[in-house]
């Protein structure tokens, strides 16, 4: 059984090849900043839950079509229906532009609360996970939600549910626009 967990492991680690930025820890709520970078984004009618398949397909087949690396996190819109794959900086050369499936997004450095967690991707986690976060920020006095929560996955689709590492990210601003980070 342990080999088994073992090979699990390095199955679900060997898919991607690089990280955008470091994973939050389990169970712990921090403020981080997420690096300026190129995502590729796919989207569509409804909630990400109902649609996560439907936007895998288009962004794989683009870096595929592409021979663009795999890379850690994806990101998810939940409510609007939208995933996102970060693009290596070693790979930018690589995008050829938006389709008619995929847009290529450019984003500014953001700040965000994150809580990592572990376990499936599915509704339930999120929503459990997001309301932890949203209790943690509102107990904070120095930084106020900027935007909606999103969902962060770490994880392909064979690594199991108990070991999959995922986190929910909130924009965040200073609650005093003369605080710094």
């Amino acid at each position: 059984m342990k080999r088994i967990f073992l090979l699990l492991a390095l199955l679900s680690s060997a898919m991607a090849t690089e990280q955008a930025f470091p994973p939050s820890p389990v169970d712990a709520a921090e403020l981080k900043t997420l690096p300026a970078g190129v995502l590729l984004k796919a989207s569509a009618k409804g909630n990400y839950f109902d649609q996560s398949n439907r936007l895998f397909g288009p962004l794989f087949r683009y870096i595929s079509s592409h021979d663009i690396a795999m890379t850690t996190p994806v990101e998810a819109k939940i409510e609007g229906a939208e995933m996102y794959f970060w693009v290596a900086k070693s790979e930018a050369a690589k995008v050829a532009g938006s389709t008619g499936d995929v847009e290529v997004v450019k984003i500014p450095e953001r700040w965000v609360a994150s809580l990592g967690a572990r376990g499936s991707y599915s509704a339930q986690n999120f929503t459990k996970a997001r309301d932890r976060l949203v209790t943690w920020l509102s107990e904070r006095k120095d930084v106020v939600a900027a935007g909606a929560p999103y969902a962060v996955y770490w994880n392909g689709p064979f690594t199991p549910g108990f070991l999959k590492r995922f986190e929910v990210h909130i924009p965040v601003r200073a609650a005093d626009a003369a605080q710094i980070r």
